[in-house]
């Protein structure tokens, strides 16, 4: 097998597998990121692709030394498992429609959180949350001869459905009456970016620009104790963001790759409920109550990704490739989402030509810190329910996929 298509081999297989590796990193990235954004099916060389795959992750985050600030006087259980496993699909299918441009429809799950600490010092802030989105995206491209490469042009659409709910006691003053927040909204976006390759040497480079999802319909109820109130909150907006991809053939069988992405995080911070009956009167943060009856505190900083790695062709049929990614926290203070460190490897099998089988896994650690009072730019304190500390703890991931082309 000549130099030059044994490159490309690596570039289409090896490099598909390294992306698994960064789904996984994502699944746990910062903020309410669960498989985030991705496309790189667009690029795929063959006139149809499909492909379809799931990631499991498993983070081990632990609470300890929580302190209950809420007043309630709760002298309970000072440590919790704050996480728990959940998967991450994506189903994609891309087209070539000729004269240079291709399309891909594909479903993913971007966002999400699911934080089930139970009865706990910090019941007052939360027993169980669970967040969870579903978007629907069309993407397409147009390629053109540029040098000794092509230069492509892409852009695309997508809608976006963001729901849940989280449970907690209500208020000091109700005792432990548990109180219910169920939340739905949805909203669109659109993507705009630029890539450059050289499929001789398996060059990519890719510049990729996701825009902010408006959510100006969030409504749903709060049930406490059994009584339910229809509540609305505000106009949020899911995180824009912006991601440099970058890939190239370093020798015959081999390929290097890394990325670095930045998510708007900062958008989020605390997310005030109200009641609808109250709605002429507004609803934000220092709205004092009856207009606003809780809120959901997140203080998020912005987020930042940086993944490098390499991958390998072993023949024909089987590839590989490792990665190491390091993920910038979004909690400052409040929360407990630190850096977090990732090492991911796999495989890809390829019994023929269209046909090719992954399996990966990764191992990363979750970085010690604190939880406590964050105030925001309106004055508003967040963690004043409940301070707690917690350690480096342990996140693993395992993903397979499928991918069928013609």
């Amino acid at each position: 097998m000549d130099k030059s298509r044994l490159k490309a081999l690596v570039g289409a297989g090896c490099f598909s597998l390294a992306v698994i590796g960064t789904a996984m990193n994502a699944a746990h990235a910062g903020g309410l990121e669960r498989g985030g954004y991705d496309i790189d099916l667009l690029f795929d060389p063959a006139p149809f692709a499909s492909d379809v795959g799931a990631t499991y992750v498993m983070p081990q985050r632990d609470l300890k030394n929580a302190v209950d600030t809420s007043g309630g006087g709760l002298t309970g259980k000072s440590t919790a498992r704050n996480t728990e496993g959940y998967w991450v699909p994506y189903v994609g299918v891309k087209a070539a429609l000729g004269h240079g441009v291709d399309c891909m429809l594909d479903y993913s799950q971007p966002w999400g959180a699911s934080s089930n600490p139970g009865i706990w010092n910090g019941s007052y802030s939360n027993t169980n949350t669970q967040i969870k989105s579903n978007n629907y995206a069309g993407t397409c491209s147009y390629k053109m001869d540029a040098g000794k490469g092509q230069l492509r042009f892409i852009g695309g659409v997508f809608y976006q459905e963001v729901y849940g709910f989280k449970e907690s006691y209500a208020s000091p003053l109700l005792g432990t009456t548990l109180g219910r927040v169920d939340l739905t909204s949805s909203g669109w976006g659109w993507r705009a970016g630029i890539a450059y390759e050289i499929p001789d040497i398996a060059l990519r480079a890719s510049l990729v620009y996701n825009s902010q999802v408006k959510l100006d319909n969030i409504s749903g109820t709060l049930n406490i104790g059994g009584s339910v109130a229809d509540i609305y909150g505000p106009t949020q907006s899911m995180p824009d963001s912006l991601e440099l991809k970058l890939q190239s053939g370093i020798a015959p069988g081999w390929l290097a790759f890394g990325s670095v992405k930045w998510v708007n995080w900062s958008v989020l911070q605390s997310v005030p409920i109200c009641s609808s009956e109250t709605k002429a009167f507004g609803c934000t943060t220092v709205s004092p109550y009856p207009v606003r009856l809780t809120s959901l505190d997140l203080m998020y900083r912005d987020g930042w990704t940086v993944t490098g790695g390499i991958g390998h062709q072993f023949n024909e049929q089987w590839s590989g490739a490792a990665q190491i990614s390091w993920d910038r926290g979004t909690s400052h203070g409040y929360g407990d989402q630190t850096d977090t460190w990732t090492l991911g490897g796999g495989v890809a099998y390829t019994p023929r030509p269209n046909i090719e089988l992954r399996l990966a896994g990764a191992i990363g650690v979750l970085t010690s810190g604190h939880s406590g009072v964050v105030v925001d730019a309106n004055g508003y304190p967040a963690g004043t329910d409940v301070s707690y500390d917690f350690g480096n703890d342990l996140v693993t991931a395992i993903s397979g996929g499928l991918k069928i082309k013609f």
